[in-house]
C-alpha cells in the first residue's frame, strides 16, 4: 500500500526527498575528505618534515645537545634559518624573506621541487640561491638573477615551487630563500636577537621505534632549550589543525541537513492533512490505526533511504572538489578515495532524519477514529501533543548524539545543540509572532492587493514559519560570517593617523641605533619608538629552579613558560595597548634588593605566579632576582610592539641589547624607498610593512569566508528546495484561492501582483530576522570573546538582504505560474470529484 500511494504521490514525495539530499551530500563529502586528509597525512607525514625525525633549537647546540645528537649518530642533515631583508639588485627592490641555510642531501623523503629541475642538487655546489616561485613572479626575478642577503650576493640557480616545511601562514609573509649552509655565516646575518631555528633531520633505522625514541630523548632535551619531534607526532599535530575546521564545516553540512528535514516535516504535514479521507476509509474497511501509521512511516523512511543514497553520490561528486576549495590551506596533494564510514553515516542519518521529523505529523492519525477523519477534524488530541512531545525530545538526543560524535566534546556539543534551539526557536517565535500580529492590527486601509498578499501568510497550510525558518537560517549563517569577518579584521586592522607605526625595524643592534634613526629622519619620517630588547630566560619559579620544574611531570606551570626565550625591555609607562590589573607601575626598587617587574595576566597565570611573588632570570649568563609588583593585561589583537614582562628603567640598561625602531610611511612608494635605503645601510635588519602584513591577514581571512560560504550556500540551496516543495504541495490550496479571486472579479494582474508580494514579504521577513540574528550574536562574540569593538559590515544589509529577497521572489514566482495560469474549470472537476 505504501508503494502504490507513493506512485500516486510521486512528485510531491520526491520534493521532500530532495530537501535531505543536499545536506547528506554535504556532510558526506567533508567527512569522506577529513578522513582522506587524515590518511594522506599519515601517508606523507615524511615527505612533509623531509626526515623521520628532527631536534631543534632556537639557539646554538649546547655541549649535552651535541652529546645527544652524537648518541643517535650523528644528523644526517643540518638548516638553519632567519628571517631577513634581500635585496633584488636587478630593481633594487628589497623583501622580508625566510632564509634557509641547508646542509646535506635534506630533504631524505619527497624533494625540493624547483624549476628547472636540476636546480635542487645544483644549488649547494655553485653556492647559489632557491627563491619562491611567488616572490620571483611579484618582482620579475629569473634564473641567472641575482639576491642580496646581508654582506653576500647569491645567484639565483633555480625556482623554489615546494619544500619541506615551507608552507603555512610564516610562508606568506616571509617567502622562503634556500642557501648553501655554509654560506650562512659569511651573510653577517646572525647576530645578537636574531630569531634563528637551528634544526638536525635524522633518518631512522628501519627497526627503531620512533614513539620510545621520544618518550625517552625527549625529555632531555627539554632540559636544554631543544626539542625533539617525530614525522608522527608532526603528523598529528598538523591533523589536529585540519581536523578543528573539518569538524566546523561538518557542523555546517548538518545544519543545511537540519533545514531540510524541517522541510521534511512540512511536506509530510501537508501530504498527511490531503491523505485523511484515505485513511479513514482504510480504517473503515478494518484496516487497524498501526497499519494506516505504518503506510506512510514506510514511506517516509523510503524516501529517506533514496535521500540518503542519492546524497551520497553527490557527497562522492562534491568530494572531488575540495582539493581546490582549500588549495591555499594544504601542504600537500590530497588522493580521494572511498570512506565507508562516512558513506554508511550518510544513509543512516538519511532514514533516521527523516523518519524523526516525519514523526511530528504522522502522529496526527494515531489517535484520530474513523468518524473524526472522515468530517477532517482538525483539533488535536492531547494523547498526540503529548507524543509529539517525545519525538521533539528524540530530535533534539539524536542532533546532541551527532554533534557529540562530530565534536568529541560534551560541552561543545551541548552549545552547539543549545545554538542551533535559540535560532529556530527565535526564527520560528517571531513568524508566528508575525501572523498573530496581522490578525490582530490587520491594515485595512491598505489596498486589495496588499492586503490580499498578508492574508496569504496564514491562509490554511501556508508554511509561513517553515519558509521565514528555511530563509533566515541560510541568511544568519552567511551574516554572521561577514560579520565576524569583520571582527577579526578589526582586531589587525592599522590606524591610519600618522603616529601609529607601520614600518618596523627589527634586530638593530646598539652601535647601528644612532645611524639608523638618522636614517629615518633624513627621509622626513618621524622615529616613533626606539624600544631596547634583552632576551633572558626563567631561572627559578618561587623557591624552585625551572630544571627541576620541567623534570617534575606535575608541576603546574605550563611547559612553555619553561622554555622560552622572553625578549623584555625597560620603561616606566605603559602604553595604549595595556592596562592596569594589580599594583602600580613604576615601583621604586625596596630595601630587599629584589627588582620589581611588571607581568602579563597570561604569563603570570601559566607561571602560576601573583603579586610578592619571586622570579630569577639568567640574563645571558647573569643571575637577575625580581619580584611581581604589577599585573598588566595586553591587547595582542593591536598592530603594537607589546611585551610580556617589563623591567623599571635604571636596571637593564648595560645588558647587552638590540632595539626595534618603528615609523610612519604615508605611503607604499615611501615605504619601499625607505625600506631599501635601510637595508643598503644596515643589511642585518629586518623590516617588517605591516600594511603588507594586514594584506596577507586578510587575504588568508577571505580564503577561509570563501571556504565557509561555499558550505553556507548548501543552507541557502536547501532552503530554496524547501521553497518550492512548499509552493507545489499548497498548489492546489493557491488554484483555489485564484479561481474565486477570478470569479469575484480579479484580474490576472492583481494576483501576480498579490502572489509576488507576498514572497517579497517572505524573503524580506525571513532574510531580515536572519541579519538581526547574526547581528546581535556577532556583537555578543565581539564583547565577550573577542573582547573587541563591533563595526558591523554593510554587505549583509545592501548585497546579502536584497539578493536573498530577489531570489525567494523569483523562486516563488516561478512555480506560481502553473497555479496563474489554472482554468477555473480544474478547479471546478476537483470540486465535483
Amino acid at each position: 500500500m505504501a508503494w502504490r500511494d507513493s506512485k500516486a504521490s510521486g512528485g510531491r514525495l520526491l520534493l521532500f526527498t530532495a530537501s535531505i539530499i543536499l545536506g547528506i551530500a554535504a556532510v558526506v563529502s567533508i567527512q569522506s575528505f577529513s578522513e582522506n586528509l587524515e590518511e594522506n597525512i599519515a601517508l606523507q607525514s615524511k615527505t612533509l618534515m623531509g626526515a623521520d625525525f628532527v631536534i631543534d633549537s632556537n639557539q646554538p647546540p649546547n655541549e649535552k645537545v651535541k652529546a645527544i645528537i652524537d648518541s643517535l649518530g650523528g644528523a644526517d642533515g643540518r638548516s638553519v634559518g632567519f628571517p631577513s631583508m634581500a635585496v633584488f639588485p636587478k630593481n633594487g627592490d628589497a623583501k622580508l624573506v625566510g632564509v634557509r641555510g641547508i646542509e646535506g642531501e635534506y630533504p631524505f623523503y619527497g624533494e625540493l621541487e624547483t624549476k628547472p629541475t636540476d636546480a635542487a642538487q645544483n644549488y649547494q655546489k655553485s653556492g647559489s640561491a632557491l627563491v619562491d616561485a611567488t616572490l620571483m613572479l611579484q618582482y620579475g626575478l629569473s634564473v641567472g638573477d641575482s639576491i642580496k642577503l646581508g654582506n653576500s650576493m647569491f645567484p639565483i640557480q633555480g625556482t623554489l615551487i615546494s619544500a619541506p616545511g615551507t608552507s603555512g601562514i610564516g610562508a606568506s609573509i616571509a617567502p622562503p630563500v634556500i642557501i648553501p649552509y655554509e654560506a650562512v655565516e659569511g651573510t653577517g646575518l646572525i647576530q645578537m636577537g636574531s630569531r634563528v631555528g637551528y634544526d638536525f633531520y635524522f633518518v631512522a633505522e628501519p627497526e627503531q621505534d620512533l614513539q620510545e625514541l621520544e618518550d625517552i630523548v625527549d625529555p632531555q632535551l627539554d632540559v636544554e632549550n631543544a626539542d625533539l619531534d617525530t614525522h608522527m607526532s608532526t603528523a598529528a599535530q598538523l591533523g589536529r589543525s585540519y581536523d578543528n575546521f573539518g569538524k566546523f564545516l561538518n557542523l555546517m553540512a548538518f545544519i543545511a541537513l537540519l533545514l531540510g528535514c524541517v522541510g521534511v516535516a512540512s511536506s509530510v504535514h501537508i501530504h498527511i492533512r490531503e491523505k485523511l479521507r484515505s485513511v479513514a476509509v482504510l480504517k473503515c474497511i478494518g484496516a487497524t490505526r498501526k497499519q494506516t501509521f505504518l503506510i506512510y512511516l514506510l514511506q517516509v523512511a523510503g524516501m529517506g533511504l533514496v535521500g540518503g543514497v542519492l546524497g551520497i553520490f553527490g557527497g562522492l561528486i562534491l568530494q572531488q572538489s575540495f582539493p581546490l576549495l582549500l588549495q591555499g590551506f594544504l601542504p600537500f596533494e590530497v588522493e580521494i578515495s572511498l570512506v565507508p564510514q562516512a558513506l554508511f553515516s550518510g544513509l543512516i542519518l538519511g532514514i533516521m532524519l527523516a523518519v524523526l521529523f516525519a514523526l511530528m505529523p504522522l502522529l496526527n492519525t494515531w489517535f484520530v477514529s474513523p468518524l473524526q477523519v472522515l468530517r477532517v477534524d482538525n483539533t488535536k488530541n492531547p494523547k498526540s501533543r503529548k507524543l509529539q512531545l517525545w519525538v521533539v525530545l528524540a530530535i533534539i538526543v539524536f542532533v546532541f548524539a551527532f554533534s557529540f560524535w562530530l565534536l568529541g566534546n560534551v560541552k561543545y556539543a551541548l552549545y552547539f545543540v543549545l545554538g542551533i534551539i535559540v535560532v529556530f526557536a527565535l526564527l520560528g517565535g517571531v513568524a508566528t509572532l508575525f501572523m498573530r500580529a496581522i490578525k490582530r492590527f490587520f491594515p485595512t486601509s491598505w489596498g486589495f492587493t496588499s492586503r490580499q498578499s498578508l492574508l496569504n501568510l496564514y491562509r490554511p497550510n501556508n508554511q509561513t514559519s517553515v519558509l521565514i525558518l528555511a530563509i533566515g537560517v541560510g541568511t544568519f549563517l552567511i551574516s554572521t560570517l561577514y560579520f565576524t569577518k569583520d571582527i577579526l579584521l578589526s582586531q589587525v586592522s592599522l590606524d591610519t593617523s600618522e603616529n601609529t607605526p607601520n614600518l618596523v625595524l627589527m634586530d638593530v643592534q646598539s652601535e647601528e641605533k644612532l645611524e639608523a634613526a638618522t636614517s629615518i629622519e633624513a627621509s622626513g619620517l618621524k622615529v616613533l619608538n626606539n624600544i631596547p630588547i634583552i632576551t633572558m630566560r626563567m631561572h627559578q619559579i618561587k623557591d624552585r629552579p625551572v630544571r627541576e620544574l620541567i623534570l617534575d611531570t606535575t608541576a603546574l606551570q605550563n611547559r612553555w613558560v619553561l622554555f622560552h626565550e622572553f625578549r623584555v625591555t625597560y620603561r616606566d609607562t605603559l602604553i595604549a595597548s595595556e592596562q592596569t590589573v594589580e599594583g602600580t607601575w613604576p615601583l621604586e626598587r625596596k630595601d630587599n634588593g629584589l627588582i620589581p617587574i611588571s607581568l602579563s595576566e597570561n604569563v603570570a597565570a601559566d607561571a602560576k605566579v601573583k603579586l610578592g611573588d619571586t622570579l630569577v632570570f639568567n640574563v645571558q649568563g647573569v643571575l637577575m632576582e625580581t619580584q611581581v609588583a604589577h599585573l598588566r593585561s595586553l591587547d595582542w589583537a593591536r598592530m603594537q610592539i607589546n611585551f610580556n614582562i617589563l623591567f623599571p628603567s635604571g636596571i637593564l640598561e648595560e645588558a647587552p641589547q638590540f632595539h626595534v625602531l618603528t615609523t610612519n610611511a604615508p605611503d607604499a612608494n615611501k615605504s619601499a624607498s625607505l625600506q631599501r635605503e635601510l637595508v643598503r645601510k644596515f643589511p642585518s635588519v629586518s623590516i617588517i610593512d605591516l600594511r603588507q602584513l594586514f594584506t596577507v591577514i586578510e587575504g588568508i581571512l577571505s580564503k577561509i569566508a570563501w571556504v565557509i560560504n561555499f558550505m553556507a550556500f548548501f543552507s541557502i540551496l536547501t532552503g530554496v528546495i524547501v521553497l518550492i516543495g512548499s509552493v507545489r504541495n499548497s498548489k492546489y490550496q493557491r488554484i483555489k484561492e485564484n479561481v474565486l479571486l477570478r470569479t469575484l472579479g480579479a484580474k490576472s494582474k492583481q494576483i501576480l501582483r498579490i502572489t509576488a508580494l507576498e514572497y517579497f514579504y517572505l524573503g524580506l521577513l525571513g532574510g531580515g530576522i536572519g541579519i538581526v540574528l547574526s547581528l546581535l550574536g556577532s556583537l555578543l562574540l565581539a564583547q565577550f570573546v573577542f573582547e573587541t569593538s563591533f563595526s558591523p559590515s554593510i554587505i549583509p544589509f545592501v548585497v546579502v538582504l536584497p539578493s536573498i529577497i530577489l531570489l525567494v521572489l523569483l523562486i516563488g514566482m516561478l512555480n506560481s505560474k502553473s497555479v496563474l495560469q489554472s482554468p477555473p474549470l480544474e478547479v471546478l472537476r476537483k470540486e465535483a470529484g
